[in-house]
């Protein structure tokens, strides 16, 4: 089953581009602009998640923070535009688990989300990364290109999951080489070369003009696919 997050903020715009972010890396996701209405909808579905702004109307976000703490343990990461560290110690003194200042990247919002998840033991059901046309299952050890399934070797998919867990980062080959190392991979970094190679292929990635494997020549790799699709950069 996939996890569910309840939104609630009153700004029904950010909400509805939350919910199709959110939902591209394998989340359910039910918002509210009202915390009476989110209240409500926290008691019926049993969220995974909410997702609190402190602005609301009628009652702010510590408010309903502590009213959902006297009935539940779900995981809150808390949203605020006024970014103030005493808004953050009170969130987190009346039980919030995470707490971001608007405007923040959306992005960094999911790798938030991911990791309370896992903090909280609820991750087991997701493990889901979405680069434009490209899905990768780190749980089922899978990926889609444009919905249809990509076999990949073990050897292609570790090092696949090892350059898109770090987007925008430079892999010299010797890091990679560890990765692969114990899966048939020869000791010598031209097996990281042929591995590349191959998986750029199964991708349909074209060397001179990647869409994710970016060569650094003299160094080794960088997966580019959260840079090359990114959208939304900044949410307000």
């Amino acid at each position: 089953m996939k996890p569910t997050i309840l939104i609630i903020d009153d700004d029904k715009k950010l909400n509805l581009l939350l919910e199709d972010y959110l939902a591209d890396f394998g989340f359910d996701v039910v918002s509210a602009v009202h915390p009476k209405d989110g209240l409500k909808k926290l008691r019926k579905i049993s969220p995974d998640m909410v997702i609190l702004d402190i602005m609301l109307p009628d009652k702010n976000g510590f408010e309903v923070c502590k009213i959902i703490r006297a009935e539940s343990r779900v995981p809150i990461i808390m949203l605020t535009a006024r970014g103030e560290l005493m808004d953050r110690v009170v969130g987190l003194e009346l039980g919030a688990d995470d707490y971001m200042p608007k405007p923040f990247e959306p992005r960094e919002l999911v790798a938030r989300i991911q990791s309370v998840l896992r903090r909280s033991g609820k991750s087991d059901a997701l493990d889901v990364q979405k680069f434009g046309r490209l899905t990768i299952d780190f749980n089922r050890q899978s990926v889609m290109l444009g919905g249809v399934a990509v076999p990949l070797t073990t050897n292609e998919f570790a090092a696949l999951s090892l350059l898109s867990k770090s987007p925008g980062r430079v892999m010299d080959r010797d890091t990679i080489l560890q990765e692969l190392r114990g899966f048939d991979c020869d000791a010598f970094n031209r097996s990281v070369d042929i591995t590349m190679s191959r998986l750029r292929q199964k991708l349909g990635d074209d060397p001179k003009s990647p869409a994710f494997i970016k060569t650094v020549w003299g160094t080794g790799y960088v997966f580019i696919g959260d840079e090359g699709n990114k959208r939304n950069n900044e949410t307000k």
